[in-house]
């Protein structure tokens, strides 16, 4: 199965930045999109950001838009770089890969185990 691994997280104060790293192997012909989801405490996970592994089409949470930016290394690694962050940022973020992109949790296939950002007002 798609193997992902996230790094990045870490604690930062309330408009700084910060880029999340995922590593993406045993790919196959169906790993078509990769994406960024978040899960705040006590909340349901929610898409934040995909990318197709191919042409590079984009997607983003209306939340995230012009803050956050995704980006793909020939499908084997997705980032995901973080602007002017807020406290409604503060999550656990999972990278993910699926057949299609899409924002929904429910239409992802794989997903990595997380990587925590807290970001403080």
């Amino acid at each position: 199965a798609v193997k992902l691994r996230e790094s990045g997280g870490d604690s930062v104060q309330a408009g700084g930045s910060l880029s999340l790293s995922c590593s993406v192997s045993e790919v196959d012909y169906s790993t078509n999109c990769l994406g960024w989801f978040r899960q705040a405490p006590g909340k349901g996970r929610e898409g934040v950001a995909t990318i197709y592994t191919a042409g590079g089409t984009t997607d983003y949470a209306d939340s995230v838009k012009s803050r956050f930016t995704i980006s793909r290394d020939n499908a084997q690694t997705v980032s995901l770089q973080m602007n002017n962050l807020k406290s409604d940022d503060t999550a656990n973020y999972f990278c993910t890969a699926a057949s299609h992109c899409t924002l929904h949790p429910y239409g992802v296939e794989h997903w990595g185990k997380g990587t925590l950002v807290a970001v403080s007002s």
